[in-house]
């Protein structure tokens, strides 16, 4: 079939770390002379839509609009104002998240907040784990922008959000929400804003485990590429086969597919 519309990973699909993955540009700008939907769903919680923008066009030969962007932050914020537990909130993680959520209205509690929100963080310290941990186990609603243990980098796979969340989990015996890929909240989101029915869509990746679940779980065809997480020596073991595996975005023909 030919499929409609694409939602498409960014670290270890679209560039790798600092890195440029040269057939992810040209993949992002053979859909904009098709003319083809895309959003670009992205379980980083430490950029803005705006710096992720910013980054795509000068870091990498990548030139989208902004409501192509969809990102773990903005589906944790529409995640918690559907809950309406109230506006007070710690958060743990980067700027991005920690600004974003701010502007959507919630002010941060260390005490007692509605919800403990835990994304990646650059600076973690001790402290930081203990205020969280405290509160949820007042009750805070633990939420985890993303589940990814870890992130593909110039110097290899390093710790992620999902590394962060799991010590959490340790301390406190509570799972968390996860909001990001392959969980449905993200992924009913992006649909949404990608305008296509679920059935006419296709999630390109690099990592099994969230990428391409997200599409397996959720009822969307899959595309797996092995320029990041996932390598080729282990597609032949993977419990469930993603409808198509490319080693290279180059390789892949819009018209037939």
């Amino acid at each position: 079939m030919t499929y409609k519309g694409y939602l498409i990973d960014l670290d270890g699909t679209i560039y790798k770390g600092k890195n440029r993955i040269p057939a992810g540009e040209r993949f992002i700008q053979r859909l904009q002379e098709r003319n083809i939907p895309y959003v670009l769903v992205t379980n980083n919680s430490t950029r803005t839509p705006e710096k992720v923008q910013e980054m795509l066009s000068t870091q990498f030969n990548v030139h989208t609009p902004l409501e192509t962007i969809y990102t773990a932050t903005m589906a944790t914020i529409d995640y918690m104002n559907d809950l309406n537990r109230g506006k007070t909130v710690y958060v743990i993680g980067e700027t991005g998240l920690k600004t974003a959520i701010a502007e959507a209205g919630y002010v941060e509690d260390t005490e007692n907040p509605a919800y403990v929100v835990v994304g990646l963080d650059n600076d973690l310290t001790y402290e930081k784990l203990a205020v969280a941990t405290l509160a949820i186990q007042k009750g805070a609603v633990f939420i985890g922008t993303n589940p990814d243990l870890n992130i593909p980098t110039e110097r290899g796979l390093m710790p992620g959000a999902g590394a962060i969340n799991k010590l959490l989990e340790a301390a406190t015996r509570v799972q968390p929400v996860f909001i990001g890929k392959p969980n449905a909240i993200i992924m009913n989101k992006a649909l949404d804003v990608l305008g296509v029915k679920r059935e006419e869509a296709i999630m390109v990746g690099d990592n099994y485990l969230t990428d391409i679940m997200a599409g397996i779980q959720n009822d969307i065809a899959t595309l797996l590429v092995t320029t990041g997480f996932t390598k080729p020596e282990e597609v032949p073991t993977l419990p469930v086969k993603p409808n198509h595996v490319l080693a290279s975005l180059d390789e892949w023909n819009f018209d037939e597919n």
